[in-house]
């Protein structure tokens, strides 16, 4: 598999309600801790909503040159709400009733007074969910580019994220230049992996 950051979108290109929305279902697919779904999605696409997001982005051309910027969220990790989202899976015969206090019990242990595992779990979810809608738009021939370069707290105003949501990344989607770049060669496997 090959896929490249793409720096240079067709401007002209747009995408539909229905393929944002296959996106970012995509996205959901991902895994997140104790089956939390601690994240949410924000469609920048709009000419104006696109003006703003990159006057506070460093003024990034792909972000108004993109289809849509996603304002990809992650929401603190709330062991309350172990409850309600393990609710379908145990309406669904996957998990059985029980299991449930277990779940939030340990989702309590492990959350409920460290403030920084509740942010590092809103940036691992936030993160794992954006790297499937990557792969996503790149199997539909699609670019893509993660961007760290914005003023969190500026975004959190602008687009009224909610006390509890990090504004982990942005991420473009749209139709690619053929001048970009193509992926870049990686540091060998043989550097990266040990077996033991």
């Amino acid at each position: 598999m090959s896929r490249s950051t793409t720096s240079l979108y067709n401007p002209g290109f747009n995408l539909s309600d229905d393929q944002i929305h296959n996106l970012v279902r995509v996205a959901t697919t991902a895994p997140t801790s104790f089956h939390l779904q601690n994240w949410r999605f924000i469609a920048v696409r709009t000419p104006e909503a696109k003006a703003r997001l990159r006057s506070i982005a460093w003024d990034q051309p792909k972000i108004t040159a993109a289809a849509v910027t996603f304002i990809i969220c992650g929401q603190l990790a709330d062991h309350t709400t172990v409850p309600e989202r393990l609710a379908p899976v145990v309406e669904a015969g996957i998990m059985p009733a029980a299991a449930v206090p277990e779940w939030q019990e340990a989702a309590r242990g492990l959350y409920a007074d460290s403030p920084l595992r509740q942010r590092d779990e809103a940036v691992r979810t936030g993160s794992i969910g954006a790297t499937a809608m990557v792969y996503a738009a790149n199997a539909l021939g699609l670019g893509s580019t993660p961007i760290i370069g914005f003023d969190a707290e500026s975004v959190a105003r602008e687009f009224g994220l909610a006390q509890d949501e990090v504004p982990v990344m942005l991420l473009s989607i749209g139709a690619k230049r053929p001048e970009n770049w193509p992926q870049k060669p990686r540091r060998p496997v043989s550097d990266l992996l040990e077996f033991v």
